[in-house]
């Protein structure tokens, strides 16, 4: 049944819900060969395995690539490995608790709250001119600079230098997709390079003069006797970047393209402004950003019967396991009032997203300068949808008011 998983075929990446409801009906787990992964597609189990301490996002805190049966990555690719894995998402305890916690101290719900006045003001600035102009291209307009802005102001990156954080994310970013290319790679190692140099000197200007920003606050905590080392200051930085507008922008695009499609919710939804932050969880529930997230077997582990052992690589399908109908009924079914929303989006277990709460603040406050600014805005052509699966999106989204 692996053979329905097409991550490389443009129609499978447009709509790859189908063949998700045949995996789930097929089985709880399935060998995919050409990766060598183990897919999994429902809900409960993709729950059960983000929480479960026998698997990792690495296994480096207790093997070595030998021990483990892996070979190591290109010398030449060590500039993004070092970036990579110094970052929370892709390290385990002691060092991922060690590091979440300082930055945690640092990302406080103050800290967030205080950017809401900051989020509502720059997506109605960008909405405005949007409107102003008739329309175009809502990706690049709207969902892309928002979230971009909003992560450069809490790091304090000066304005004439965030136009080079997007580029730099989506190189980076490319690294992240399945079986990625030699030119990806190329592309990921030179924005590594590029981007870590840029924060080393940003750190180095804010040591000698800090700021109200997030750099300052972890060079402050680490001064204060938390241990922070300098790589793993730029690497949480860009994980931030990267993390933290990635999911945003693509749930903002996709959703007003699933809005489009379903006129009915969509007048629901303007007729209603109420219905904005179910509105938000549903779209991120129905069309998943992140569609899949890795996880490697470092004690062996069963999944119906068939025994996974360590070495092996899980592949969590979040976008099968946000449309299981057993665990949300009617799942196939758009419903913006729906409540019992209990979608695994942001993750789950140590690794949840600790900008959950930030992302929520910016899709409301872009969806609703959407709704009350362009009440009439339809789609101007169908959108191209990126060649990568993993971070699902399009390319642009060109309405018209």
């Amino acid at each position: 049944m692996s053979a329905l998983f097409e991550p490389w075929s443009p129609s499978f990446v447009a709509d790859p819900y189908p063949a998700y409801e045949e995996l789930r009906a097929q089985g709880r787990v399935h060998w995919f060969e050409p990766t060598r992964q183990w897919l999994v597609p429902h809900y409960e189990d993709v729950s059960a395995l983000l929480r479960d301490r026998r698997l990792g996002r690495t296994y480096l805190h207790r093997f070595t690539h030998e021990e483990f049966g892996r070979t190591a990555p290109p010398v030449e690719h060590e500039p993004f490995h070092t970036l990579n894995d110094n970052g929370i998402l892709d390290l385990e305890a002691p060092d991922h608790t060690r590091i979440r916690r300082l930055i945690t101290k640092a990302f406080t719900p103050r800290t967030v709250a205080r950017l809401e006045p900051t989020v509502q003001r720059l997506a109605a600035e960008l909405v405005t001119d949007f409107v102003r102009d008739g329309g175009g291209d809502l990706l690049a307009r709207v969902a892309e600079p928002l979230p971009v802005a909003v992560i450069a102001e809490m790091l304090g990156v000066p304005e004439a230098d965030r136009a080079l954080l997007r580029p730099w994310s989506a190189d980076i970013c490319g690294m992240f997709e399945l079986s990625p290319s030699t030119e990806t790679a190329e592309r990921a190692v030179r924005a590594s390079v590029e981007f870590s140099a840029y924060l080393r000197e940003l750190i180095a200007e804010r040591r000698k003069e800090p700021g109200d920003d997030l750099i300052s606050a972890l060079i402050a905590a680490h001064e204060e006797g938390d241990r922070l080392s300098e790589q793993e200051m730029i690497s949480t930085c860009v994980l931030l970047l990267n993390a933290g507008h990635e999911a945003t922008v693509n749930t903002t695009a996709n959703g007003w393209w699933t809005l489009l499609r379903h006129p009915e919710q969509l007048a629901r939804l303007r007729a209603d402004h109420s219905l904005v932050p179910t509105a938000i969880e549903e779209l991120m529930r129905y069309d998943t950003p992140l569609q899949m997230f890795e996880r490697w077997v470092l004690d062996d582990i069963e999944i119906d019967g068939t025994v996974l052992p360590r070495g092996s690589e899980l592949a969590l399908l979040f976008g099968s396991a946000n449309r299981d109908p057993q665990r949300f009924p009617d799942a196939d079914r758009l419903d913006l009032a729906r409540t019992d929303n209990a979608h695994i989006t942001f993750g789950a277990g140590i690794h949840f997203c600790l900008g959950a709460p930030l992302a929520r603040i910016e899709l409301a406050a872009s969806f609703g300068e959407l709704l009350r600014q362009a009440p009439t805005m339809k789609l101007a052509a169908e959108p191209r949808w990126k060649p990568g699966y993993v971070i699902r999106g399009v390319y642009e989204l060109p309405v018209e008011l």
